[in-house]
């Protein structure tokens, strides 16, 4: 299963690497020579197996930067999830306070 991992991302890195220049997408740094290995592609999607050909789906990234994109999605989704780490979902309770707005109108 690994040995197949390996073969899918050096097939799409290498055309990834033919298709745009070596430049991180995020922080703009040329990449050549051994510092080329630095340099990894992205999909924007985040799904894997989505590899086109024409390379939409890619951007190249220096590690830096694919782990800072990587987490900052872990961050937004925990944003949207609440302190017990369940997404929010409306409450079907009564809310005591749901009529206080209209009270400080009336006054």
């Amino acid at each position: 299963m690994r040995k197949e991992e390996d073969q899918r991302l050096a097939g799409y890195r290498e055309k990834a690497l033919k298709l745009f220049p070596h430049v991180c997408g995020r922080c703009a740094r040329e990449f050549e020579g051994k510092k080329l290995r630095e340099l990894t592609v992205h999909h924007r999607d985040h799904n894997h197996d989505n590899n086109p050909p024409d390379g939409s789906n890619w951007e190249l990234l220096c590690i830096y930067c694919h782990d800072h994109e990587h987490t900052r999605g872990i961050q937004e989704q925990r944003g949207a999830e609440g302190a017990s780490g369940e997404a929010e979902r409306p409450s079907l309770t009564h809310s005591p306070f749901a009529a206080l707005a209209e009270r400080f109108k009336k006054s």
